[in-house]
């Protein structure tokens, strides 16, 4: 496929595209049926943008990622390297999931605690400040 269906279907821009296959992340072939030098990505290049953005999303650099990337292509698990790095993302990302975790449970009880809080000040509030209004009229 080429960049604008690559980019329309992975809901990237075609300037985000070109920024990861210049990281390698992501790579592309010259159309051989085109008569100038179309790029053409392969299907699975989807899913390869899916695993950058949600590997983004848990916090990992562009660096880190390449890193997973080229060693997950390679297929060199036996790394040391390797596994120390893909030990210490977990543990950031597992770190990450547990702050979010906390806040969310924060979130839900502040609503809850919202929910039962008296009205009562919120009230007189209200009627406090349609009195001032009228005094100032």
């Amino acid at each position: 496929m080429r960049i604008g269906e690559l980019a329309r279907r992975a809901e990237v821009s075609r300037d985000t595209i070109r920024f990861y296959e210049r990281h390698g992340l992501i790579r592309s072939d010259i159309d051989p049926e085109a008569s100038n030098s179309y790029r053409i990505y392969p299907e699975d290049t989807l899913l390869t943008l899916d695993v950058i953005r949600d590997a983004q999303a848990a916090g990992l650099s562009i660096a880190d990622i390449t890193l997973f990337i080229g060693q997950y292509m390679a297929q060199d698990s036996e790394a040391e390297d390797m596994q120390r790095f893909l030990d210490d993302k977990i543990a950031e990302v597992a770190a990450r999931l547990a702050a979010s975790q906390r806040f969310l449970t924060l979130l839900e009880q502040t609503k809850q605690a919202l929910a039962r809080a008296p009205q009562d000040g919120l009230d007189e509030m209200e009627r406090g400040a349609g009195n001032e209004n009228r005094t100032r009229n």
